[in-house]
């Protein structure tokens, strides 16, 4: 009970503990907030007009101190207009004096009963938002053990195929591995490095459909086995395609062999229309394949590889993506050859 008129003060606090309430009185707005600091209560009754403090300063500090204090302002006749604004601050209800009692006890009542229904709704949105969080973090680990038995499972594919040809063996992974540490120099945030490491490990998937004859020819391609080549993104995306969970892999495994230009396949696709995975993957796919030895030639170095895929930029290659090629090939990465 805060007002600093003593009568009051003492009028309302005797006749709520004859209702049976536990009542500790206040002279004054500052008062009443160290209470609060000190103990906890159900309902605060508190005076607009005060020395020092005024009710309407109170009520948001004490609500601070304690979101579940339910508060009752006391005020005269013609302050409703500052009683309105208390309400809007926080204040459950007001009553103007003098004060019936009978109207005092009602108005308490009505406070206790919101303010119980406050903190049970309060109560029940909180168990909701830590349901929903902790439904949120099974389900992320779910989908996160759900994409890692399909890519497992992917890689098996890419293993049998990587078996038919001694040269592409370890291919995949050191695509991945690249194509990963390009996203972090270009200062992509950490899911997006997993996602170019996840499509570097599918990327060559749909080669699983190619022919060994193809795959293994010592020497050049004939025009029809160079269009069967390239028939490798679209039969890997109709493999992951139902796979919706990969996301935005998807679209970098797609993109994978688009050029800068708009030179590439499957779709011809050009600059910023090209994803930034498929890009990446250009990039990383090019490195590894010129330092690979195939069955037609020898592998070339890294540093002459960088040279020539740097005759390639504005073509083959995003400019951003090969410096950040030529910095991780500087800095060196595990498994792959060093400058």
């Amino acid at each position: 009970m805060v007002d600093d008129e003593t009568t009051i003060r003492l009028a309302l606090s005797r006749f709520l503990r004859t209702r049976g309430f536990e009542v500790e009185v206040a002279e004054s707005g500052t008062a009443a907030l160290e209470a609060l600091q000190r103990q906890r209560f159900s309902l605060m009754l508190c005076d607009l007009r005060m020395p020092g403090l005024s009710g309407l300063e109170v009520v948001p500090k004490a609500l601070l101190a304690d979101q579940d204090l339910g508060i009752i302002m006391l005020t005269a006749v013609n302050d409703a207009t500052s009683a309105t604004e208390a309400l809007s601050n926080g204040a459950f209800d007001y009553l103007t004096k003098p004060v019936e009692l009978p109207d005092l006890q009602a108005a308490v009542e009505r406070a206790m009963l919101r303010r119980m229904r406050t903190m049970e709704r309060r109560a029940v949105d909180r168990m909701i938002r830590e349901e929903v969080a902790l439904r949120t973090l099974q389900l992320e680990r779910e989908k996160g053990a759900l994409r890692e038995m399909t890519v497992s499972v992917a890689e098996t594919l890419i293993n049998a195929m990587e078996a038919k040809d001694l040269y592409l063996r370890g291919h995949s992974q050191r695509v991945a591995e690249l194509g990963a540490a390009i996203a972090a120099e270009l200062g992509e945030p950490d899911y997006m490095v997993e996602l170019v490491h996840t499509a570097g490990r599918l990327h060559d998937v749909g080669k699983i459909g190619i022919r060994e004859s193809v795959l293994n020819k010592n020497g050049p391609l004939t025009a029809e086995e160079f269009a069967h080549v390239k028939d490798h993104v679209q039969i890997g995306l109709e493999i992951l395609q139902p796979l919706h969970h990969l996301g935005e892999a998807l679209h970098f495994i797609r993109d994978h062999h688009e050029h800068w230009d708009g030179g590439g396949y499957p779709f011809g696709r050009a600059g910023t229309d090209i994803s930034l995975g498929g890009r990446i993957l250009t990039a990383a796919d090019a490195f590894d394949a010129l330092t690979s030895k195939r069955a037609y030639r020898d592998p070339m170095s890294a540093g002459t590889t960088l040279e020539y895929l740097g005759t390639q930029v504005e073509r083959l290659l995003e400019p951003r993506v090969y410096q950040a090629l030529t910095v991780v090939i500087a800095r060196g990465v595990e498994g792959l050859p060093r400058l």
